[in-house]
């Protein structure tokens, strides 16, 4: 295995534009650094981006941010229940 595929970003979360960039947001602001994949097409075309139009905008960070992330990943999903 090449030194290259152990820095490839992993994705974290996949959801809707604003649920995304919230969350983007947030691990900033823990100094995670972030990054969003298919912001625009699907925001505007979500269907292209995930079956059904869901989750078409992913969340992904670093490998060595990833055990930090998804705790603040799986926090933030559950707040998001609780609105429901």
């Amino acid at each position: 295995m090449s030194q290259q595929s152990h820095n490839e970003p992993v994705e974290v979360y996949s959801g809707t534009a604003w649920h995304a960039g919230l969350l983007k947001s947030m691990l900033e602001d823990t100094g995670i650094p972030a990054f969003l994949i298919d912001e625009i097409i699907g925001t505007l075309n979500p269907w292209w981006t995930a079956p059904g139009g869901a989750g078409s905008v992913k969340v992904v960070v670093d490998p060595s941010d990833l055990q930090k992330a998804m705790q603040i990943v799986t926090e933030f999903e559950e707040n998001l229940k609780k609105e429901s």
